[in-house]
């Protein structure tokens, strides 16, 4: 029995099975908290498979060549500086009155009946820079404003920003997701950030523009009258131009895809060039420039001091701590399922079914994320599983891209009332549990079928 557990591919596919329905039923039911879940799987999962005990966690004199250590180590060495600092750039835009720069530009420009477009357009592009919820407590109030000034359903305003809101936070970089699949996938940012934003706005248009403007015609929510108590307060005089605002947002776009795709534009006898594009590019890097230029000219020379950055920076990135422990127990989780030969087995059975690859990995992306609610969890526990059978395919970067976004698209799908985000909406647009399944809930699955099926379509094609 064991040696069949270990090295047929029966049961090493039942190893699998096994090792994710306890990981599911610790987050679910023992409501374990993901990266502990993570750990105890895979090291069970390790142990029964026959790795032997000092490649899985060393010895008390060397465990640096260990899974355990390996599997944290490799990935959270690519992603905590990315992380860490587009969360500061976000929060920093954030508290500077970004946001309402932007997005009362947006409704200035488009005017009162294009309003719930330009609320879209504003959850598109502040989405970039700021994790899902901080968008929704900064850019909510202007949705209530927006509703009661056209006296039309909530539901109009606020689906087209929630949608930018939530493909930029699932598709792009600097969010966790994505640069965790892309670490544990080894694909370079640029990519992730052209071919997400390829899928992305195809996927924002058809959830956050034809289906709300849909729903929002059969469904009125009227806006709370103590939501508009605070939210007609006096615009701040003290606000940043529209232009720094949008020019802070853009540059660690602009530098990250210059990195990548300098390589291969620039003229391979200029290596100055190159270096310096390469360098500017690293996405660390990008985004050390451009939060340092967000410290300078949102914050300093408007008046906060270092004190009140350093206290800015400690608040944002409390939440950071758990994501970067949920991304290096996906990785182990991973790295175990790689070094037991599951990963093998799953690609074989793959091949055998004629199944693709980019359907199964979306496949398993949407089963996590219904049955755990964290998108996070969704993402990097599906890169792991999905990592091994990647590695033996020879894919483009184009392709690995593609295949981080099918990921991605995975873990938006229905969100429910196992999902925090499901709550958030539900409170701050004056929703009843139905109605946020009614929208909230098909919004998101609209935009991750529509995502998947323009990654699939351009996977058959690239």
């Amino acid at each position: 029995m064991l040696n069949w557990l270990q090295h047929s591919t029966g049961g090493l596919l039942t190893l699998a099975a096994v090792s994710i329905a306890l990981l599911l039923f610790m987050i679910i039911r023992w409501k374990v908290e993901p990266f502990i879940a993570l750990i105890v799987v895979g090291l069970l999962t390790a142990l029964a498979a026959g790795v032997p005990v000092g490649t899985l966690v060393g010895s008390a004199q060397k465990a640096s060549d260990s899974l355990l250590e390996k599997g944290f180590g490799g990935i959270l060495g690519h992603i905590t500086a990315i992380i860490g600092l587009g969360t500061l750039l976000g929060s920093i835009l954030e508290k500077s009155g970004g946001a309402r720069v932007l997005t009362t530009a947006l409704l200035r420009a488009f005017g009162e009946k294009r309003a719930p477009l330009a609320m879209g357009i504003a959850g598109l592009i502040f989405g970039i820079p700021v994790f899902f919820d901080i968008g929704i407590f900064v850019l909510a109030p202007l949705v209530y404003v927006a509703a009661k000034q056209g006296g039309k359903s909530l539901v109009l305003y606020a689906l087209p920003l929630l949608a930018g809101l939530s493909v930029t936070h699932a598709f792009l970089p600097p969010h966790p997701g994505p640069v965790a699949a892309a670490g544990l996938l080894h694909v370079e940012l640029g990519w992730i950030i052209l071919m997400g934003a390829v899928c992305a706005i195809p996927a924002w248009f058809i959830g956050g523009v034809l289906y709300s403007s849909w729903v929002g015609k059969r469904l009125h929510i009227e806006v709370p009258e103590e939501m508009l108590v605070a939210d007609e307060s006096e615009e701040d005089t003290n606000a940043p131009s529209l232009k720094l605002v949008a020019g802070i947002i853009a540059v660690p776009l602009v530098l990250i895809l210059a990195g990548t795709f300098g390589s291969i534009w620039l003229p391979k006898s200029n290596k100055t060039l190159t270096g310096i594009a390469a360098f500017i590019g690293t996405p660390a890097v990008a985004l050390t420039i451009s939060t340092l230029l967000a410290s300078w000219l949102l914050g300093l020379r408007r008046g906060m001091t270092g004190k009140d950055l350093n206290e800015l920076s400690a608040k944002a990135l409390r939440p950071v701590a758990m994501i970067l422990l949920v991304v290096g127990a996906g990785a182990f989780f991973g790295a175990v399922l790689s070094a037991t030969g599951i990963g093998g087995a799953v690609a074989g059975s793959l091949k055998n079914a004629g199944l693709p690859v980019i359907l199964a990995a979306y496949v398993i992306s949407c089963g996590m994320r219904i049955a755990q609610g964290s998108a996070t969890v969704a993402i990097v526990t599906t890169s792991g599983i999905i990592a091994p059978t990647v590695a033996s395919l020879g894919y483009s970067q184009v392709q690995l891209a593609l295949l981080v976004v099918a990921i991605s698209a995975g873990s938006i799908i229905a969100s429910h009332v196992n999902d925090g985000g499901f709550w958030i909406v539900s409170r701050y647009f004056n929703m009843s549990v139905p109605e946020t399944l009614k929208t909230w809930t098909v919004l998101e699955t609209v935009l991750s079928i529509s995502g998947f099926a323009v990654a699939a379509l351009l996977m058959a094609v690239v």
